[in-house]
């Protein structure tokens, strides 16, 4: 954004840990802009990650971390300032190789930034040229230099340019001064800050331009289509390296590539996107996902629910999701004269089964939890494999309590999420307790309670948390739980939320001690969050390389040659008879056949020659320990039996 205009200059680096009403209005605008706006997220400090695999019997290959510590946007406000003046170094430089490009907008992201350009298609060969570019401005060492204008003049100064994103920007922005940021005296743009002092602190051997993809302006699939860059920078080169290690590492790991080569999910064109096919072997582990959940739920003290997927459209008025969360929601159908839609949550449906009798003090608690399907309208633009999708199945459950069990329930809830959680490999959590917002419903009393209620229960539980003041939902305090995977990766997937909000809407009561009608307190949870979501994780976390317990396939059976096929007939009949999942494969020479089973991450191998069919054994192969050895088949299924029930290896 090169300006022709002749101004005075004031020179600033500082980061604005008071922001002004000129940031505060940036910050609004961009958040109100899908995918712009990435918020500093507390995450812990990420480890870049070696490939060379070591064995464990409960969870995935280990990875062994290097020497080198990555450090995050929120650790480190140096890192921050150099990626945020790394996007407008960028969209220095592509103004420069492209002067009809038009600017939007470009923030700092977890690992990099990005910038958004109304541009022709951008090619790798024009990455490399930006790069070349960036050197060149970064080894200039110019200055980053802070000016305040008004908004006329900011005005005038943008349509000379003719920036008409810009221009948008700025008539959303209600505040003065404007704040603008120049490179040298050469280019300048509509910025909050923070950046460095000059372009020459930003390490250009530690920066890279990574890709480019389509985005829509502001993330609306009517506006125009953009050219987004992605980049990536860091304070050294030891730390880019160490972070490409790790972005390959997750690449290998990526669960949308595992899900097609083991035949795990789909999503069909013909269909929709972000709908999801579960294919026989994904369906394999969603059960066992199912059936562990509903067995430790009901352990647990939860009585198991089935609700519909639809409802009239005045349930959705009464629960205020029509007045608050429509464009969420899919279209309302007429049948019969009354209008229906796809339910996005399951929670008035919990709490129509509350008040279908008259509840007393002493039926209290009443839990109820349901896997149960919800559909909400994401734009194509954010959907993303299992993680961003348009239907999925939510492990939900309510309590219903009185004010005095609300620790009790969510003591017991952090339980109950610990033991599912570890039971699938998860034992790292981030925590985070958020309190009442300054716009609120519910009485100061029972904010208060329900607060206290939460931390204590935390504290009885030893977990460290952060407290997010003022970040709880406007109708109660909530906890979040993030999960952290083998490659150090937080995934936000429990939360525990008490709502002031619904029991009043639904008018719902219990009869006390004096026959009074009193409203209860109600606790959303949810462990898993999705199924799908939980499903992509888990893909991640094991890089498709699942425990016994929980492999769609547990064991292959493989002939030496056509000779043995009766006697492995009959192993994996028995086999199957006992529990065991099993595949028998055949017709090609016996390395092709472990070959494939490695591929397809078949934990064990049972191979069968002309010793094994006269001594009723097979000999063992695992996809981790090599040869176990040659074992009878009666024994070899005790073996499988005590791995899946202790969740071990073999």
């Amino acid at each position: 954004m090169a300006s022709s205009h002749s101004h005075s200059l004031l020179f600033s680096s500082s980061f604005l840990s008071k922001p002004s009403s000129f940031t505060s209005s940036l910050r609004r605008f961009v958040s109100q802009t899908p995918g712009f706006w990435p918020k500093r997220r507390r995450f812990s400090t990420v480890f870049a990650v070696a490939t060379k695999p070591t064995i464990s019997s409960t969870g995935p290959k280990k990875q062994e971390p290097s020497t080198v510590q990555l450090p995050t946007n929120h650790s480190s406000d140096k890192l921050l300032k150099i990626r945020h003046t790394s996007a407008h170094v960028m969209a220095m430089a592509v103004q420069k190789l492209f002067p009809d490009a038009k600017v939007t907008i470009g923030p700092w992201i977890d690992n990099g930034f990005y910038y958004d350009f109304d541009m022709e298609p951008l090619t790798d060969k024009d990455l490399k040229r930006i790069k070349k570019e960036m050197d060149r401005i970064i080894s200039r060492n110019l200055p980053l230099l802070r000016e305040e204008v008004s908004r006329e003049e900011a005005r005038q100064r943008i349509l000379a340019i003719n920036e008409p994103y810009k221009m948008e920007i700025l008539e959303s922005i209600k505040e003065e001064p404007i704040t603008l940021y120049h490179i040298g005296n050469e280019w300048w743009d509509l910025c909050a800050g923070p950046h460095v002092e000059t372009t020459g602190k930003i390490n250009k051997k530690a920066l890279e331009l990574e890709s480019v993809a389509g985005a829509y302006w502001r993330g609306d699939e009517k506006r125009q289509m953009l050219q987004r860059i992605y980049g990536t920078a860091w304070e050294s080169e030891d730390q880019l390296k160490a972070y490409l290690h790790f972005k390959e590492e997750a690449k290998r790991r990526d669960h949308r590539r595992i899900g097609q080569d083991l035949d795990l999910f789909s999503i069909q064109d013909e269909a929709g996107g972000g709908l999801v096919f579960w294919h026989p072997k994904g369906a394999i582990v969603r059960n066992i996902i199912e059936e562990s959940w509903k067995r430790m739920h009901v352990e647990h003290g939860y009585d198991l629910i089935y609700t519909p997927h639809v409802a009239k459209a005045d349930l959705w008025k009464i629960s205020g999701h029509l007045d608050f969360y429509s464009e969420n929601m899919y279209d309302q159908m007429e049948i019969e004269d009354e209008l229906y839609q796809l339910r996005p949550m399951n929670c008035p449906y919990h709490i129509l089964l509350y008040q279908r009798k008259r509840q007393s003090y002493r039926d209290l608690p009443i839990r109820v939890a349901e896997l149960g399907t919800v559909y909400r309208y994401e734009m194509s633009g954010s959907l993303h494999g299992l993680f961003r999708v348009r239907g999925f199945t939510q492990d939900d459950a309510h309590i219903f309590c009185l004010e005095d069990q609300i620790k009790d329930e969510i003591r017991g809830v952090l339980n109950l999420t610990e033991e599912i959680l570890s039971r699938f490999g998860f034992d790292k959590y981030e925590v985070n307790l958020s309190t009442r917002p300054e716009k609120s419903v519910g009485s100061d009393d029972i904010w208060e309670k329900a607060t206290c209620a939460l931390r204590d229960a935390l504290d009885d539980k030893g977990w460290s948390y952060e407290v997010d003041e003022g970040g709880g939902a406007f109708y109660g305090p909530k906890i979040d739980l993030k999960i952290e995977d083998a490659l150090g990766r937080k995934w936000q997937c429990s939360t525990i939320q008490v709502d002031f909000n619904l029991p009043q809407r639904f008018d719902i009561t219990y009869v006390d001690t004096n026959s009074d009608k009193k409203r209860p307190i109600m606790i959303h949870r949810a462990v898993l969050g999705s199924l799908e979501r939980f499903f992509g994780v888990l893909i991640e976390h094991y890089a498709g390389d699942f425990p016994i317990w929980l492999s769609p396939v547990q064991v292959r059976v493989l002939p030496v040659t056509d000779n043995q096929l009766e006697f492995c007939k009959e192993v994996s009949k028995k086999l199957r008879a006992c529990g065991v999942r099993v595949e028998l494969c055949h017709g090609e020479r016996l390395p092709k056949l472990i070959r494939n089973a490695e591929t397809q991450k078949v934990p064990l191998m049972a191979v069968v020659g002309p010793k094994e069919v006269e001594t009723g054994a097979v000999t063992v192969r695992s996809r981790f320990g090599g040869e176990l050895g040659t074992i009878p088949v009666d024994v070899f299924i005790n073996k499988i039996n005590i791995a899946v029930e202790t969740r071990t290896a073999l």
